[in-house]
């Protein structure tokens, strides 16, 4: 079966940086987008950055600028570097992929990562 496994989370103060990586392993034929996302208490889950397979990406506008996503399809890994963090970007980040094992393709989640940014 098909596992995506995050690393990388933890507690930041303001300003400072943490990296995300997120690595599919498994019976994987092809994968196309990988994102995250993050889900904040009380808050619904929303997309912070995607990746397509060629490398387009494309980002929240509350993460513009601060935030790179970029992966390697030779390791089927997806990364999320976050700058300048700010605490309104505490949440739990997921990360995503669309993932082919058999026709057709699939949604795949991690298991989530807690981000804690104090002011």
């Amino acid at each position: 079966q098909v596992q995506l496994v995050e690393s990388g989370g933890g507690s930041v103060q303001a300003g400072g940086s943490l990296r995300l990586s997120c690595a599919a392993s498994g019976s994987i034929l092809s994968i196309n987008d990988m994102g995250w996302y993050r889900q904040a208490p009380g808050k619904q889950r929303e997309l912070v950055a995607s990746v397509t397979r060629g490398g387009s990406t494309n980002y929240a506008d509350s993460v513009k600028g601060r935030f790179t996503i970029s992966r390697d399809n030779s390791k089927n890994t997806v990364y999320l570097q976050m700058n300048s963090l700010k605490p309104e970007d505490t949440a739990v980040y997921y990360c995503a992929a669309q993932i082919l094992v058999l026709p057709p393709f699939k949604n795949y989640w991690g298991q989530g990562n807690q981000v804690t940014v104090s002011s």
